[in-house]
């Protein structure tokens, strides 16, 4: 049952002492000393006082534990609490007649805080008391201050990183939209990179980090296209040699451009931005453009994106053809009618397929 400590707790700060001690005199004496300054919560042995402890964590802002005790000790109880690692946060006094050296070094190195020899000085134990209470209050005011400042700090670079990604998707979207494209083909090849890193093998020894600075590095994957002139861009038939070399430059385009972006380059992505606008038109035969890579010479991410791009573009309408059936463009992308892929990377595609294609829906 608590008690007293009216002014203290009136003040907002959490003030119950727990008086731990199996004497009945012991505990009236301690009760007089700290009743006027904090509300009082008793035990008569150890394995009530860590009970009420646990119970009552939030409220009790020192512990003062007498040794000698039935059923729990104190030093048991100082074991189990250091244990749980509580006298980090509540400060622990021993409350003794026992003044062994033995008994005091294992107390101090099982976090206790100090350690009060019977019989008890009422000024001096009540200051110095006092003074930890006050100093474990304190720290735990700037502790929780820190974990706000952490929390606000963390919410602020979240909103950075939102709106990078958005000032990139925006630009890679006002893209698609000179060929003609709604802009959720950006979005997609997103959604189908990060999806198959997180669902696949191909994404082992990657971070869940790594993986969202990839997804958003194949959002820039056609940035290049900028440099493409519009009658090429949205041609609506075959492309000419000519017109096709072009065609191919916005590989080479866009790995400039984000090579000229400052802010880019600083980015975590940026390495992944770079290879995958660059190679994401490599095939696994080395047929490919614009170095003609062939093999695990190609990232896994710039694969990754290739087969989504045309895992897209064949599901898609687009200026220049109807969307095909998945059924058709899946027999299509396995015949090797739209370049030669990985066989892993087929076969982990191949496996989660059927989730893909519901961001169609």
């Amino acid at each position: 049952m608590e008690r007293g400590g009216q002014q203290r707790q009136d003040s907002g700060i959490p003030g119950t002492i727990l008086i731990v001690d199996d004497d009945e005199l012991n505990r009236a004496v301690l009760d007089n000393i700290f009743s006027a300054e904090y509300s009082i919560e008793e035990a008569e042995n150890g394995q009530i006082g860590l009970e009420k402890l646990i119970d009552h964590s939030e409220r009790i802002c020192a512990v003062l534990l007498d040794v000698v005790m039935p059923v729990m000790d104190g030093m048991e109880v100082l074991k189990k609490l250091n244990k749980m690692g509580m006298t980090e946060h509540i400060p622990v006094f021993l409350i003794t007649a026992e003044s062994g050296d033995q008994t005091l070094k294992e107390a101090y190195s099982l976090g206790v805080m100090d350690v009060i020899l019977k019989p008890v000085v009422p000024y001096v134990v009540l200051r110095r008391i006092n003074s930890v209470v006050e100093l474990f209050q304190a720290r735990k005011r700037l502790g929780n201050k820190v974990a706000q400042q952490q929390t606000e700090i963390y919410q602020q670079a979240q909103q950075i990183i939102e709106l990078n990604m958005g000032m990139i998707e925006a630009l890679s979207t006002a893209i698609e939209f000179r060929s003609g494209e709604s802009g959720s083909h950006v979005r997609r090849i997103h959604d189908i990179t990060q999806y198959m890193l997180e669902h696949t093998e191909l994404g082992d020894g990657l971070s869940e980090e790594e993986i969202q600075h990839i997804a958003m590095a194949a959002i820039m994957h056609d940035v290049g296209k900028i440099a493409i002139p519009d009658a090429i861009l949205n041609k609506p038939g075959k492309f000419t040699p000519e017109e096709y070399e072009i065609m191919k430059t916005h590989t080479l385009q866009g790995a400039v451009l984000l090579e000229k972006i400052p802010q880019m380059k600083n980015h975590k992505a940026f390495q992944y931005a770079y290879d995958i606008a660059r190679h994401h038109h490599e095939r696994w035969d080395g047929r490919g453009y614009p170095d003609g890579l062939k093999g695990d010479e190609i990232s896994i991410w710039a694969q990754i994106v290739s087969l989504a791009d045309v895992y897209d573009a064949l599901i898609s309408k687009r200026v220049y053809k109807d969307a095909y059936q998945v059924e058709e463009a899946l027999a299509m992308i396995q015949n090797g009618q739209c370049g030669t892929f990985n066989p892993r990377l087929l076969e982990s595609f191949l496996k989660v397929e059927k989730h893909l294609r519901g961001l169609y829906k």
